[in-house]
């Protein structure tokens, strides 16, 4: 599979199912300048993400952006890319773009160590989005990580406005924003203001 090049600068988009229609969302992230799309529908069926993806994957592609299915590992060919958790098992041959999320250094070596691509890293802030994650680390542990990290890392959890100047000051150069936008009166206001 060839799929855009991986350059995560920016706002790292995140199409939650919870929020509304991840397609929809999808658009919204692109129109606002998204340097990645990540489709994540934890309740729904493989055939309803199967068709969210069919349906934005040229739109992407057109964009230039990678499409990145979360967990769903069956269906990672028909997306740029796969995203998985901790517990997700190893990622499939042929799946085009790795990204694993990780809460430690102990995972960022083992995550590199199995070559993905890119790093997901929190929760930076307390989150309510997910409630398992736990409590949020602060920059400190970030600033670690990036250190090192040879790979891409993206900031998760917590992530508002307010909080974004003093993160980038961290050195990260991509954050994945979840309920700040897709809860905000404005998402794609908001998604640009996270992106800019």
């Amino acid at each position: 599979m060839t799929g855009p090049a991986l350059s995560l600068r920016g706002l790292y988009g995140m199409a939650d199912a919870d929020f509304g229609d991840p397609v929809a969302l999808s658009e919204m992230l692109l129109d606002a300048g998204a340097c990645a799309v990540q489709l994540r529908a934890k309740t729904w069926s493989d055939e309803k993400v199967a068709q969210a993806l069919r349906q934005l994957l040229p739109r992407c592609q057109a964009a230039g952006v990678p499409l990145i299915v979360n967990d769903r590992a069956a269906l990672a060919h028909l997306a740029d890319g796969l995203h998985l958790g901790q517990n997700d098992g190893p990622f499939p041959e042929n799946c085009g773009l790795k990204g694993r999320s990780t809460h430690d250094l102990e995972q960022l070596r083992a995550a590199m160590q199995e070559g993905v691509d890119y790093v997901g890293f929190g929760p930076i802030y307390t989150t309510a989005t997910k409630a398992e994650a736990g409590p949020g680390q602060g920059l400190a542990p970030l600033g670690k990580v990036l250190q090192q990290s040879r790979i891409p890392v993206v900031a998760i959890g917590g992530i508002t406005l307010a909080r974004l100047p003093e993160l980038r000051r961290s050195g990260v150069q991509s954050w994945a924003v979840i309920s700040a936008i897709l809860g905000a009166p404005d998402p794609l206001a908001a998604a640009r203001a996270f992106h800019d």
